[in-house]
Protein backbone atom coordinates (compact mmCIF):
# COMPACT_ATOMS: atom_id res chain seq x y z
CA UNK A 1 0.00 0.00 0.00
CA UNK A 2 1.11 4.05 -0.63
CA UNK A 3 -0.12 7.23 0.35
CA UNK A 4 0.21 9.98 -1.96
CA UNK A 5 0.04 13.43 -0.12
CA UNK A 6 0.23 16.51 -2.26
CA UNK A 7 2.45 19.16 -0.36
CA UNK A 8 1.56 21.89 -2.89
CA UNK A 9 -0.14 25.02 -2.75
CA UNK A 10 -3.15 25.96 -5.18
CA UNK A 11 -1.80 28.93 -7.41
CA UNK A 12 -4.66 31.79 -6.94
CA UNK A 13 -4.72 35.57 -6.38
CA UNK A 14 -2.62 36.14 -2.85
CA UNK A 15 -1.51 39.18 -0.93
CA UNK A 16 2.00 38.45 -1.43
CA UNK A 17 1.75 36.96 -5.15
CA UNK A 18 -0.46 38.75 -7.40
CA UNK A 19 -1.94 36.13 -10.06
CA UNK A 20 -3.30 37.61 -12.93
CA UNK A 21 -5.51 34.84 -14.26
CA UNK A 22 -7.81 35.67 -17.81
CA UNK A 23 -9.36 33.53 -20.31
CA UNK A 24 -7.55 34.07 -23.69
CA UNK A 25 -10.74 32.33 -25.30
CA UNK A 26 -14.02 31.29 -23.69
CA UNK A 27 -17.35 29.83 -24.75
CA UNK A 28 -19.20 32.80 -23.61
CA UNK A 29 -17.45 35.09 -26.31
CA UNK A 30 -18.54 32.46 -28.95
CA UNK A 31 -15.02 30.67 -28.86
CA UNK A 32 -14.79 27.21 -29.95
CA UNK A 33 -12.38 26.20 -26.97
CA UNK A 34 -11.48 27.39 -23.27
CA UNK A 35 -8.21 28.76 -22.78
CA UNK A 36 -7.13 30.26 -19.61
CA UNK A 37 -4.03 32.58 -19.36
CA UNK A 38 -1.70 32.66 -16.24
CA UNK A 39 0.80 35.59 -15.21
CA UNK A 40 2.54 35.43 -11.84
CA UNK A 41 6.14 35.27 -9.96
CA UNK A 42 8.29 32.27 -10.25
CA UNK A 43 9.14 32.26 -6.26
CA UNK A 44 5.56 32.42 -5.75
CA UNK A 45 3.24 29.54 -4.12
CA UNK A 46 5.07 26.29 -3.68
CA UNK A 47 8.40 26.56 -6.07
CA UNK A 48 11.96 25.75 -6.72
CA UNK A 49 14.33 28.26 -6.23
CA UNK A 50 17.54 27.60 -8.28
CA UNK A 51 21.47 29.04 -7.19
CA UNK A 52 20.74 31.09 -10.36
CA UNK A 53 18.33 33.17 -7.76
CA UNK A 54 21.00 34.24 -6.14
CA UNK A 55 24.30 33.77 -8.40
CA UNK A 56 24.38 35.28 -11.86
CA UNK A 57 26.63 32.47 -13.14
CA UNK A 58 24.17 29.25 -10.67
CA UNK A 59 22.36 26.71 -12.49
CA UNK A 60 18.94 26.90 -13.08
CA UNK A 61 15.77 24.80 -12.46
CA UNK A 62 16.59 23.58 -15.97
CA UNK A 63 20.09 22.67 -15.63
CA UNK A 64 19.85 19.88 -12.84
CA UNK A 65 19.32 16.06 -13.66
CA UNK A 66 15.34 15.64 -13.08
CA UNK A 67 17.17 12.81 -10.19
CA UNK A 68 17.62 15.70 -7.73
CA UNK A 69 14.18 16.51 -7.66
CA UNK A 70 13.02 13.10 -7.42
CA UNK A 71 13.90 10.66 -4.13
CA UNK A 72 14.15 9.52 -0.92
CA UNK A 73 13.61 12.41 1.27
CA UNK A 74 14.45 12.54 5.33
CA UNK A 75 11.29 14.38 7.43
CA UNK A 76 13.33 16.86 9.67
CA UNK A 77 10.51 17.65 12.31
CA UNK A 78 10.39 20.75 14.23
CA UNK A 79 7.13 21.42 14.73
CA UNK A 80 7.53 21.45 18.47
CA UNK A 81 9.81 24.60 18.13
CA UNK A 82 7.59 27.98 19.12
CA UNK A 83 5.97 30.67 16.99
CA UNK A 84 8.73 33.39 16.10
CA UNK A 85 11.54 31.50 17.84
CA UNK A 86 15.43 30.28 16.12
CA UNK A 87 15.60 27.23 14.64
CA UNK A 88 19.25 26.32 15.22
CA UNK A 89 21.85 23.47 13.94
CA UNK A 90 21.46 21.73 17.36
CA UNK A 91 17.81 21.79 16.70
CA UNK A 92 18.21 20.06 13.22
CA UNK A 93 21.24 17.76 14.16
CA UNK A 94 18.67 16.28 16.98
CA UNK A 95 15.90 15.95 14.75
CA UNK A 96 17.60 14.75 11.72
CA UNK A 97 19.78 12.16 12.73
CA UNK A 98 18.49 9.73 9.99
CA UNK A 99 19.18 11.90 7.33
CA UNK A 100 21.65 10.92 4.46
CA UNK A 101 24.05 12.41 1.94
CA UNK A 102 22.16 12.40 -1.32
CA UNK A 103 18.78 12.55 0.77
CA UNK A 104 15.94 15.47 -0.28
CA UNK A 105 15.60 16.98 3.03
CA UNK A 106 12.87 18.02 4.39
CA UNK A 107 12.23 20.78 7.37
CA UNK A 108 8.88 20.06 8.85
CA UNK A 109 7.35 22.80 10.96
CA UNK A 110 3.69 22.11 10.27
CA UNK A 111 3.02 25.67 9.92
CA UNK A 112 -0.50 25.46 8.08
CA UNK A 113 -1.48 23.54 10.98
CA UNK A 114 -0.93 26.91 12.89
CA UNK A 115 -1.59 29.77 10.53
CA UNK A 116 -3.08 30.05 7.10
CA UNK A 117 -1.14 30.92 3.93
CA UNK A 118 -3.66 34.02 3.70
CA UNK A 119 -3.06 35.17 7.61
CA UNK A 120 -0.48 37.76 8.22
CA UNK A 121 0.45 35.75 11.06
CA UNK A 122 1.81 32.74 8.72
CA UNK A 123 4.62 35.52 7.70
CA UNK A 124 4.63 37.48 11.21
CA UNK A 125 5.30 34.95 13.65
CA UNK A 126 6.60 32.17 11.90
CA UNK A 127 10.02 30.67 13.46
CA UNK A 128 13.29 31.07 11.25
CA UNK A 129 16.63 29.37 10.38
CA UNK A 130 19.88 31.08 11.71
CA UNK A 131 22.51 30.63 9.54
CA UNK A 132 24.42 27.94 11.83
CA UNK A 133 21.33 25.86 10.87
CA UNK A 134 21.63 26.17 7.17
CA UNK A 135 25.23 25.68 7.52
CA UNK A 136 23.88 22.46 9.01
CA UNK A 137 22.12 21.53 6.39
CA UNK A 138 24.48 22.10 3.62
CA UNK A 139 27.31 19.81 5.60
CA UNK A 140 25.13 17.00 5.13
CA UNK A 141 25.05 17.09 1.42
CA UNK A 142 21.53 16.86 0.53
CA UNK A 143 20.11 17.12 -3.14
CA UNK A 144 17.32 19.12 -1.90
CA UNK A 145 16.00 21.13 0.82
CA UNK A 146 12.80 21.98 1.46
CA UNK A 147 10.60 23.96 3.96
CA UNK A 148 7.34 24.63 4.77
CA UNK A 149 7.22 27.91 6.77
CA UNK A 150 9.30 31.34 5.85
CA UNK A 151 12.56 30.29 6.94
CA UNK A 152 14.23 33.52 6.64
CA UNK A 153 13.43 35.83 9.19
CA UNK A 154 13.62 39.43 7.17
CA UNK A 155 11.01 37.44 4.94
CA UNK A 156 8.39 38.89 7.79
CA UNK A 157 9.37 42.45 7.40
CA UNK A 158 8.82 42.10 3.97
CA UNK A 159 4.71 42.81 4.66
CA UNK A 160 6.07 45.97 6.01
CA UNK A 161 8.20 46.95 3.53
CA UNK A 162 11.14 46.80 4.86
CA UNK A 163 14.92 45.77 3.54
CA UNK A 164 16.88 43.64 4.86
CA UNK A 165 20.75 42.50 3.38
CA UNK A 166 20.69 39.68 1.02
CA UNK A 167 23.28 37.90 3.96
CA UNK A 168 20.23 38.41 6.49
CA UNK A 169 18.41 35.38 4.13
CA UNK A 170 20.44 32.71 5.37
CA UNK A 171 18.94 29.95 3.74
CA UNK A 172 19.24 31.54 0.11
CA UNK A 173 22.97 32.73 1.13
CA UNK A 174 24.85 29.69 2.31
CA UNK A 175 22.35 26.71 0.57
CA UNK A 176 21.46 28.05 -2.62
CA UNK A 177 25.38 29.90 -2.92
CA UNK A 178 26.40 25.72 -2.26
CA UNK A 179 24.52 24.86 -5.60
CA UNK A 180 21.68 23.28 -3.49
CA UNK A 181 18.49 24.19 -5.31
CA UNK A 182 15.52 24.69 -2.70
CA UNK A 183 11.75 24.25 -2.06
CA UNK A 184 10.00 27.04 -0.51
CA UNK A 185 6.56 26.95 0.63
CA UNK A 186 4.99 23.35 1.32
CA UNK A 187 1.84 22.38 2.99
CA UNK A 188 0.30 19.39 4.50
CA UNK A 189 3.16 18.20 6.30
CA UNK A 190 1.10 17.27 9.20
CA UNK A 191 -0.29 15.05 7.32
CA UNK A 192 2.96 13.05 6.60
CA UNK A 193 3.88 10.32 9.57
CA UNK A 194 6.93 8.24 8.34
CA UNK A 195 10.77 9.69 8.68
CA UNK A 196 11.66 8.88 5.73
CA UNK A 197 9.57 9.08 2.53
CA UNK A 198 10.03 9.08 -1.67
CA UNK A 199 9.79 12.66 -2.59
CA UNK A 200 8.75 14.59 -6.17
CA UNK A 201 9.18 18.30 -6.77
CA UNK A 202 9.58 18.77 -10.47
CA UNK A 203 10.03 22.14 -11.30
CA UNK A 204 8.30 22.93 -14.65
CA UNK A 205 10.60 23.21 -17.78
CA UNK A 206 10.97 26.88 -17.84
CA UNK A 207 14.51 27.02 -19.68
CA UNK A 208 17.03 28.86 -18.03
CA UNK A 209 14.55 30.02 -15.00
CA UNK A 210 15.95 31.34 -11.11
CA UNK A 211 12.54 29.67 -10.23
CA UNK A 212 9.79 27.83 -11.15
CA UNK A 213 7.04 26.27 -10.16
CA UNK A 214 6.28 22.48 -8.62
CA UNK A 215 3.97 20.12 -8.03
CA UNK A 216 5.52 18.50 -5.02
CA UNK A 217 4.45 14.81 -3.72
CA UNK A 218 5.58 12.66 -0.83
CA UNK A 219 4.97 8.42 -0.99
CA UNK A 220 4.27 7.03 2.23
CA UNK A 221 4.65 3.37 1.60
CA UNK A 222 3.29 0.57 4.47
Amino acid sequence: MRRVIDLTYPIEDHFRWGVERTLAAAFERGDDFQVTRLAFAVHGFTHIDAPRHMLPDGPTTSSFDMNVFVGEAAIVDVSAVANNAAISAETLAEAGGHVRAGDIVIVKMAWDGRFSLDQKEFWTQAPYLTRDACEWLAAQKPALVGYDFPQDQPIRGLLEGQQASIEEFVSHDVILRRGIPMIEYLCNLGEVTAPRVELCALPLKVLDADGAPSRVVAVEKS
